[in-house]
């Protein structure tokens, strides 16, 4: 184990910090994005960042950029994650990379210091807003508004479950800005892996390769509000009924590709919710992801396939709404070459991996070159409060990503 120096330290302080904020009693967090919690880490952070020269900026969506400028006019290479996080969650997901980023600018502010070195690009610190998705759909919402992949009025009009818009949840925080956020040349982002395969084979740095595909839907099944005690079983529209034998569809369509697809539903709103009616109406979020296009592609027409079945058997009719979808998107070579390197230099074991669960990073990959890296989680356990990482691992990844940045910087695939 490599000993620890006075700034590991200080990143571990740091974790522990900003474990606290939406801290739960099983050691997880709760800090969706714009709530009390959420706002209060963003302003902890934002002094943070200042006590360290950095200067603090806002973009319109709400992202947090923490801007070390060492060559006035130069773009920036954008390095961070989230810190939003789910209802009840673990401390690490997203919130990691955030700090990680942080402190890889710290430690390259002072190495140029001391150097008298000046970079060929700026550092952008970022927190993205409302990447997981779980107050306000969709995810990465945030870093969609910056690559221009979400209009900005329309990210700004959705509303939580209570009806609350991003606008005036956000409005009284004081963190809409009135720019677009820093240029960006280039782009890097740490992560827990969310996944066993890093720590299956004993390997410390996943480097990301690519995406796996995904499809993400809105169903809302429609049905007849009747009294759930009275109205005869022969005569009963129940949307609910509808909705679950989905549920039960996507599970067994995964059932028939084990290991290269996944589905889930995350989530589901029931009308009137009451417990002697029948439900008239049901929206729920179902996705569909695979390594393998044609799988999902497969998957797809197989899950579409059921719905008339579905129709027929509960007597409902279902509405698809598309979300939002993505192929088997590839991190460009020439940055997971450029980690692979930093990788060796510094011993680190490392593997090519692929990211399965969605990160803001593959939106930026299709802006600038991104490069995507992963640390592993204890068992694959995320969103979960007993999500972990280990600090040596977290400290492996930490000084991983300040070389890369570091690389980034100084210019290394500027061509």
């Amino acid at each position: 184990m490599t000993s620890t120096t006075e700034s590991d330290e200080a990143f571990i302080r740091d974790f522990a910090t900003m474990s606290g904020f939406g801290s739960t009693p099983a050691g997880g967090v709760d800090r969706q994005a714009a709530s009390e919690a959420d706002v209060d880490q963003r302003r902890w952070f934002a002094g943070r960042l200042e006590a360290y020269g950095l200067r603090v900026e806002y973009d319109r969506i709400g992202n947090q950029f923490g801007l070390l400028e060492r060559v006035p006019g130069a773009p920036y290479v954008v390095v961070g994650s989230h810190m939003d996080s789910q209802p009840t969650a673990g401390r690490f997901d997203g919130a990691y990379g955030v700090l990680a980023a942080a402190h890889a600018a710290f430690r390259l502010a002072d190495e140029w210091e001391r150097a008298g070195e000046v970079p060929r690009f700026n550092i952008a610190v970022v927190n993205w807003f409302n990447e997981e998705g779980s107050r306000f759909v969709p995810s990465m919402m945030g870093s969609s508004v910056f690559t221009g992949k979400l209009p900005l009025d329309k990210a700004l009009a959705t509303r939580d479950r209570a009806g609350v818009s991003v606008r005036e949840a956000m409005e009284p925080t004081g963190f809409l800005g009135e720019g677009d956020g820093p240029t960006p040349a280039f782009c890097a982002e740490i992560h827990i892996e969310q996944g066993r395969d890093l720590e299956n084979s004993g390997t410390t740095i996943g480097l990301v390769t690519a995406s796996w595909a995904a499809n993400k839907y809105e169903f809302v099944v429609n049905g007849d509000q009747a009294h759930s005690g009275a109205t005869l079983m022969a005569d009963r529209r129940d949307a609910l009924l509808g909705a679950s034998m989905l549920v039960v569809a996507a599970r067994e369509i995964a059932n028939r590709f084990p290991g290269v697809l996944h589905t889930s539903v995350g989530q589901l709103d029931v009308y009137p919710n009451s417990p002697v009616v029948v439900a008239s109406r049901v929206s729920l979020l179902l996705d569909l992801r695979s390594a393998d296009e044609s799988v999902l592609a497969k998957a797809d027409e197989l899950l579409h396939g059921e719905i008339a079945r579905i129709e027929e058997t509960a007597r409902v009719t279902v509405e698809r709404r598309p979300s939002h979808s993505w192929g088997v998107t590839h991190y460009q070579r020439e940055g997971v070459e450029l980690a692979r390197r930093a990788a060796g230099r510094l011993g680190l074991s490392h593997t090519d991996i692929m990211t399965v669960a969605g990160h803001d990073s593959i939106n930026m990959k299709d802006l600038v070159p991104t490069v995507m890296l992963f640390v592993p989680s204890s068992e694959g356990i995320s969103h979960n409060e007993f999500e972990f990482t280990t600090d040596e691992d977290m400290l492996a990844g930490l000084r991983l990503l300040t070389e890369v940045v570091r690389g980034l910087a100084a210019g290394e695939l500027n061509s």
